[in-house]
C-alpha cells in the first residue's frame, strides 16, 4: 500500500490526511480565511504523529476542484511546494469524487450524486457509480443553477453535499434529493483513499504540471459587461 499525503481546501473545511499502510489519520479545521495558514502546520503534525518523513511519501494528492477559486489554488500551491521540495509526484483529484466516497462509506450506496455549493446561486455536481473497486463518472463535473440539475436515473441513487442544504427550495419535491445527506463536504481523508487507485492508474503528474479544475470561467464582470448583461436581461 502506498503512502499518500492528501490536502483539501476547496470549501469552508480545510483538511489534510496521511494514508500509511492501511491506516488513515487526518486533521481538519473550518474557516475559509485561515486555510493557507492552517494547512501546513496540520501536515507537519500528521507526519510527526505517523513518524513519517515527507521524503518517504509516495505521492501528494490534493483536491483540484471544483470548489472555491482561492481554495483550490491554495491546495494546488501547497501540494506543489511540498512536492518540489521532496521530489514527489502529485495527484490532482476531483473534490466531488471524494464526496461520493464519503457518501458510500456512510450509506453503502454504489450510485452517488455529489452536489457542492458554488455560491452565486449555482452548484457544482457530478454523478458517480462505484464498480470494480473504483469510481466511474456517469456525469462529469459541471456547474449549473440548482433547479437546473438533472442527474441520470439510477436505482438506489444516493445524493450528498452541502448544495442540498444551501438551496433547499430549489431541490424541494425532486425525487433524487429525497434523503440527501447535506453535511458532506470534500475531505482529505477520502482523497488519500482515492489516491491509491489514481497512483496505480498512472495519474500522478510532476509538481509543475499540477493544475486546479475550474468550471466557472469568470466570477467578476466589469461595469461595462454588467451593463450589457442587464440590458440583455431587460430585453429578454
Amino acid at each position: 500500500m502506498p503512502t499518500i499525503l492528501a490536502i483539501e481546501t476547496s470549501s469552508e473545511l480545510a483538511s489534510c490526511a496521511l494514508l500509511a499502510g492501511d491506516h488513515v489519520i487526518s486533521r481538519s479545521t473550518s474557516g475559509v480565511r485561515t486555510h493557507s495558514q492552517a494547512i501546513l502546520p496540520m501536515v507537519q503534525e500528521l507526519l510527526r504523529e505517523a513518524g513519517v518523513k515527507l521524503a518517504d511519501v509516495d505521492a501528494i494528492a490534493f483536491g483540484a476542484g471544483p470548489g472555491s477559486f482561492t481554495g483550490v489554488r491554495t491546495a494546488c500551491g501547497v501540494a506543489q511546494g511540498l512536492a518540489f521540495g521532496a521530489g514527489l509526484p502529485v495527484l490532482p483529484l476531483v473534490t466531488l469524487a471524494a464526496m461520493a466516497e464519503a457518501c458510500r462509506a456512510r450509506t453503502g450506496a454504489l450510485d452517488v450524486l455529489a452536489v457542492l455549493d458554488a455560491r452565486m446561486n449555482e452548484v457544482y455536481w457530478a454523478q458517480y457509480r462505484y464498480q470494480g473497486g473504483h469510481w466511474i463518472e456517469v456525469s462529469p463535473p459541471a456547474l449549473c443553477a440548482p433547479d437546473a440539475l438533472e442527474p441520470l436515473a439510477a436505482e438506489g441513487l444516493a445524493a450528498c453535499g452541502n448544495g442540498f442544504a444551501v438551496y433547499p427550495e430549489a431541490f424541494a419535491g425532486k425525487a433524487f434529493a429525497a434523503g440527501a445527506i447535506g453535511d458532506i463536504l470534500p475531505h482529505a481523508r477520502e482523497l488519500a483513499l482515492l489516491g491509491v487507485a489514481a497512483l496505480a492508474a498512472g495519474l500522478a503528474v510532476p509538481a509543475a504540471q499540477a493544475q486546479p479544475l475550474y468550471l466557472r470561467n469568470k466570477v467578476a464582470y466589469t461595469s461595462a459587461e454588467r451593463q450589457v448583461i442587464n440590458a440583455a436581461k431587460a430585453g429578454a
